[in-house]
């Protein structure tokens, strides 16, 4: 299975406005080297949807260098303009990724047709397997199982990054897609139920903090040993739910800046996190031996 165990939704590290370049290629042998399965570069996480065309290239591109064969590439190249997610989708080609992820149109509120119809519109055009992505909390839609499920019934939609929040509906669709398709967590706190039920990994927002601690999760549940993965899972519930403090990636970047690894540094309509909030996540690092 091509996308499998854990893909870090990394950060874009900015430096006085545009994307640096030596943090970001520094963010992927770390994470490499702490466990993880794959990097998914421009998604919500890397705040693609406030990157340039020309941004979006170099970031794949960085990640793709980077990488050397050693994980999988899923590049994020989602737009709610289906010409805009195909036109992404051919640069991460060409950018040398091994996948895209596509999310489900944003603010245009397509009915399920039109999901379906967007989904296979970026099949037909762009010759690279995709993970579809549906987070209804950011994009105002949920794509139901059956349309997963026919969708699925396409060569090269390869799996889905579930993040409805709703395990019942996930178990829906690991139900009625076919065993190689790949269903991925798109819920950090979920991550284990998920795997329990059928899951083939998580795409995560807290491996960018700490990608060795999400990894072993995957890695004992993989094993078999699902006391252990419990376990482990269950330790990381303050630092899953802290991570969702303030809209993601906010706290995660907040929380590599203070780890040394980028500079707190976001593209509007992201802000810094508050005070409040800071001194709150900074406890939850301590507490975790991450600080």
């Amino acid at each position: 299975m091509l996308f499998s165990g854990i893909l870090t939704a990394i950060i874009t590290p900015f430096r006085d406005g545009r994307v640096d370049g030596d943090a970001l290629r520094k963010l992927v042998d770390w994470q490499i080297a702490n466990g993880v399965d794959g990097i998914v570069p421009c998604g919500t996480t890397g705040e693609g949807a406030t990157l340039t065309f020309e941004e979006h290239d170099r970031v794949i591109r960085i990640v793709v260098e980077q990488a050397a064969g050693r994980v999988p590439v899923l590049a994020g190249a989602g737009s709610n303009s289906t010409a805009n997610a195909i036109k992404l989708g051919k640069q991460a080609k060409a950018a040398g990724a091994d996948g895209q992820l596509q999310v489900t149109p944003y603010y245009n509120k397509p009915t399920q047709e039109g999901l379906y119809q967007h989904f296979r519109a970026i099949a037909e055009l762009v010759d690279l397997p995709m993970v579809m992505y549906n987070v209804p909390g950011r994009t105002a839609v949920n794509m139901l199982p059956e349309t997963t499920a026919r969708l699925a019934s396409i060569d090269t939609i390869v799996g889905i990054k579930e993040a409805c929040g709703n395990l019942d509906q996930v178990k829906r669709v690991i139900a009625d897609t076919p065993r190689e398709f790949a269903v991925l967590s798109g819920e950090d706190a979920m991550n284990l139920d998920i795997y329990l039920a059928g899951g083939k990994g998580a795409i995560s927002v807290t491996s960018n903090v700490a990608p060795d601690r999400v990894a072993a999760v995957w890695d004992s549940f993989e094993r078999g040993n699902k006391d252990e993965a419990r376990r482990l899972h269950d330790a990381l519930s303050v630092l899953n739910k802290v991570m969702f403090i303030e809209t993601n990636p906010i706290p995660a970047k907040t929380s590599l800046a203070m780890m040394g690894r980028c500079r707190e540094e976001f593209r509007l309509p992201m802000t810094p996190l508050s005070e409040e909030h800071r001194v709150e996540l900074q406890g939850v690092l301590k507490t975790s031996g991450i600080l």
